[in-house]
């Protein structure tokens, strides 16, 4: 129990190191680590829907779909490309579909539906990560790099898995839901999304890039998607009966358990800094 404790803990501070690393550096590791964590993703996302032998989707051409939408989104968020960019991107898709007419695989509904799946519910939100990063700078008319609002996120979600943890331990007894994560309780969720508040202060002390309640809003909006990208993950897990997305982490399991909040967390801070655009 001790040794998978530190075990777990060095690998916990070696992602978070990485992320925040990678993200504060530069664009170009912020880009080169998020496409590797994409491609990754939907692998082991690959791995564990074909493993039940009901589906069997391409695991290269999904991560290859995966890691091009984000470099594409990348490249439209900075001005570097046109529309155009995301042409090869729909030819991959359409692909995906036309070549389950040939492969005479066992199930192709079920491999439609799946693929499209890894690259809504992954490749997709990995690559909103570039909407939070890249802005329109008025004052030189061109557009800057800030990492504080991807890193934001994370932060958030991991504070609030911290607090959560924290509260649900000492006070948890009451299920938030019992039918797919019966650990989790309410008082856990309050208490994580009372510690993530809490830090967005801190942010809008130091990034006043938005007002302190927009700050605040932000943090609620990502604990809430955040939990629900959990149980998401969850819920995906019970029903292929695993324990795990994985082992590339040890301690942690897989790359869908460590992302899993932040899949949900991250379009919806999107919608939600859009949403104040419109106000």
């Amino acid at each position: 129990m001790k040794n998978n404790f530190i075990l777990r803990a060095i690998t916990g501070i070696l992602f978070v190191a990485v992320i925040v690393g990678c993200t504060l550096y530069d664009p170009l590791s912020f880009g080169t680590l998020f496409v590797i964590v994409s491609a990754l993703t939907i692998r082991e996302f690959g791995h564990i829907v074909n493993q039940g032998g009901e589906v069997s989707i391409n695991r290269t051409i999904t991560m290859l779909g995966g890691a091009y939408l984000f470099l594409a989104l990348m490249g439209f968020c900075i001005d570097a490309a046109g529309s155009k960019i995301f042409i090869p991107y729909l030819i991959l898709l359409m692909y995906m579909m036309i070549s389950e007419l040939y492969l005479k695989k066992k199930n192709p509904v079920l491999n439609w539906a799946f693929s499209m799946m890894s690259q809504l519910y992954i490749a997709l939100p990995f690559a909103l990560l570039n909407v939070l990063a890249f802005h329109n700078d008025p004052t030189t008319s061109s557009v800057s790099y800030n990492p504080i609002l991807p890193l934001s996120v994370f932060v958030f979600l991991w504070l609030n898995d911290t607090g959560a943890y924290c509260f649900g331990s000492l006070f948890g007894k009451h299920r938030l839901f019992e039918r797919i994560s019966p650990k989790k309780s309410w008082e856990g969720s309050i208490g994580g999304g009372i510690v993530a508040i809490a830090a967005s202060f801190v942010f809008a002390h130091f990034f006043p890039i938005m007002p302190m309640l927009q700050w605040a809003g932000l943090a609620l909006v990502v604990v809430v998607f955040g939990t629900w990208g959990d149980l998401t993950e969850s819920l995906l897990k019970r029903q292929l009966q695993i324990k795990d997305s994985g082992s590339i982490l040890p301690g942690h399991g897989g790359m869908l358990d460590r992302f899993d909040s932040s899949l949900m967390a991250i379009p919806a801070a999107v919608v939600y800094l859009y949403a104040l655009t419109l106000i």
